[in-house]
């Protein structure tokens, strides 16, 4: 006879040497420090944790994570979520400690547990753990501990359900008769999709805008006490019917937008939303039918009106009107429609993408030469062509130079101009004094934009100033939280800081998600420098065979000679090579792949012409551990100074 617990999960629980289980705070925490856990990993480390030392079959983790009728790949889905946390756990599959498989079956979490706190226990005798073989009712009746019988749960289940309604009940009535207190942090909105409901997919840019517009509009309202969650995340819903709760956690925000857009017959109509997440009640709701013509004023009147119900909520804060009036004229209108078709083009981030953002924005400003924002956008969408393959930066970032610059002459408070204009200034013009000054602006301007945020960050962390970069991209981070270049880039300043395992745990979590974003696979030049050649081998290969693509033979160049393999080292470089005599490569690729290969005078070759030619992936030069083997050859300092990276 053995004894087991029946129990009821506390608000903390600890296992391990250090790892802590915060359930309120729907957290992990290994000493302290908080752990990159997506919400179906954590669901599935509450449930183990849970139903400790017991199978948890694979249907049953189906039945509480995704629930009856909901169609998804669950085993590849479990398959991944048990891998996470393994990762996160640093738990071998072989010798587990935490979780252990039972193959064919499901899984166990054998860790034992600590309690933070004095959770409800009681005891239950159980046999020997013998598949198959239950309890007695003689061993049962003999059983000298408290038992507490299904029946009997129910009932104090039900008496505890009574006691949190009558307690919520009282906290509602109390709360009514005191004066809202402001909260120590900002409040987090979430915009989400606006719904298409024309029955055309060709509206979807009309339906799209109108989200970000909003994003943008509220954004700007009261930054200082309401934070709105970037678009780049709240896209991940647009067609994905999450539980507003579960939206709720995976954001971080206590206030949901929802909305819809039709539009027929020469009418529109606007339905939108505000919503309480915590109990999902509506705290406000309007439905507008207006002229197309109206559209931009609508827009400012529906973020005003729900900026005055949080502000309402959020009491003793000033009333803060929209920051600029906007024009109702027809060529405005049409003009605004053709910026909205090129935004949605832009934010596919791909070089056709931004070529056709580019045609749009163009169109908008043929329509209204005073329209900044169709600047901004052309400005922003040739600052990224080089980075995307779709010109050279020769050619396309002084075309993004005058269109950042006439959109602040014709509006200097445009977020967007200052972040374009501070590209430039970093990876064209090497110039890191003026890129923080526009940086710097565009967060002023607009302390919601996620994308000032993130591109600071890296800004800083390219010069080696880390403890300012962290707080940077944490910023945008909480500001975008679904957003895959963000966490790749955060990735990647635990690289360049050589904080290699926070960055490989980041970058893997990336490529969970996302297997072929390409800015995850930086976990490659991590593995290198842990030592970890035969991963970071797999990984160059499989991005070769997904992509063949330039860069994935240089990495194996790097590798296969970092390794010692100097023959498949030899055999990559001469298709990098081969590839080099047909297309212009970015030359730093062949600077890479001859340092892997311990050819330190070829490589400065190659560097060489990666200045003349102002290749962007220069600017890494003076963090990036892969260039250490050149740091003490004159030759490599004074390119350093050639890009204003030392004195």
């Amino acid at each position: 006879m053995v004894s087991k617990l029946v129990w009821m999960m506390p608000d903390s629980v600890r296992f391990g040497n250090d790892f802590e289980l915060d359930v309120r705070a729907y957290q992990l925490r290994r000493a302290g420090i908080p752990l990159k856990l997506k919400p179906i990993p954590m669901e599935l480390l509450l449930l183990l944790v849970e139903r400790r030392g017991e199978l948890v079959t694979r249907e049953q983790i189906v039945a509480r994570i995704w629930r009856k009728g909901v169609f998804v790949d669950t085993d590849n889905s479990i398959n991944g979520a048990i891998s996470r946390i393994r990762q996160v756990l640093r738990d071998d599959p072989e010798r587990p400690r935490f979780v252990e498989t039972v193959t064919g079956r499901g899984y166990r979490f054998i860790a034992p547990v600590l309690e933070s706190g004095a959770p409800f226990t009681t005891k239950e005798e159980v046999s020997p753990p013998l598949a198959g073989v239950g309890k007695s009712a003689k061993e049962t009746s003999h059983d000298h501990l408290t038992v507490l019988t299904p029946r009997l749960r129910r009932v104090a289940v039900g008496i505890l359900m009574v006691l949190i309604v009558a307690l919520a009940a009282y906290v509602q009535w109390f709360r009514s008769r005191v004066p809202p207190s402001p909260p120590s942090g900002r409040l987090m909105l979430a915009v989400l999709p606006f719904e298409n409901l024309t029955g055309d997919t060709g509206q979807d840019y009309f339906s799209d805008g109108m989200t970000e517009e909003m994003i943008d509009q509220l954004g700007n309202l009261d930054p200082q006490h309401l934070g709105v969650i970037a678009r780049t995340s709240v896209m991940q819903y647009k067609h994905n019917k999450e539980a507003l709760d579960k939206i709720g956690r995976e954001l971080g925000v206590q206030y949901a937008l929802e909305g819809s857009v039709r539009r027929d017959s020469g009418k529109l109509r606007i339905s939108a939303q505000l919503i309480q997440v915590k109990d999902q009640s509506h705290l406000w709701a309007r439905q507008y039918d207006r002229e197309p013509s109206n559209l931009l004023a609508l827009q400012a009147e529906i973020a005003r009106e729900i900026a005055d119900e949080i502000q309402r909520r959020i009491g003793g804060h000033e009333r803060i009107d929209p920051t600029h009036q906007l024009s109702t004229s027809p060529t405005t209108v049409e003009a605004y429609e053709l910026y909205l078709k090129g935004r949605y083009f832009w934010n596919k981030r791909t070089a056709q993408g931004l070529q056709q953002a580019i045609g749009y924005f163009q169109q908008a400003i043929d329509k209204d030469p005073t329209y900044g924002r169709a600047y901004a956008g052309m400005a922003e969408a040739y600052a990224l062509m080089g980075g995307y393959g779709g010109s050279p930066p020769t050619e396309s970032m002084p075309k993004a130079r005058a269109a950042a610059l006439r959109a602040l002459q014709l509006d200097e408070r445009l977020p967007e101009a200052h972040t374009a204009l501070a590209v430039i200034a970093q990876t064209y013009d090497w110039d890191w004094p003026t890129a923080e000054k526009e940086y710097r602006r565009a967060i002023q301007l607009n302390p919601n934009y996620a994308t000032g945020h993130h591109w600071y960050a890296e800004c800083l962390a390219l010069q080696g100033r880390f403890e300012e970069a962290f707080p940077e991209i944490e910023n945008a981070r909480q500001l975008d939280p679904l957003s895959f270049i963000i966490a790749a880039d955060y990735g990647a300043i635990f690289y360049f800081a050589r904080q290699y395992d926070r960055a490989i745990e980041q970058l893997r979590g990336v490529l969970e998600m996302e297997p072929d974003f390409p800015r995850a696979h930086m976990l490659f030049w991590a593995y290198i420098q842990k030592g970890l050649f035969a991963d970071a081998l797999a990984e160059a290969e499989a991005w070769r065979r997904r992509e063949n693509m330039t860069w994935s033979w240089a990495m194996i160049a790097y590798v296969s000679g970092r390794s010692g393999d100097q023959a498949k080292a030899r055999v990559a470089l001469e298709q990098l090579e081969q590839l080099e005599r047909h297309d212009a490569l970015d030359p730093l690729a062949l600077a890479v792949a001859y340092i892997g290969m311990g050819n330190n005078d070829k490589a400065l070759v190659w560097l060489e012409k990666a200045y003349r030619e102002r290749s962007s992936g220069l600017t890494a030069l003076k963090v990036d551990p892969t260039y250490d083997p050149l740091r003490g050859d004159p030759r490599f300092q004074e390119l350093l100074r050639h890009i204003r990276l030392t004195p």
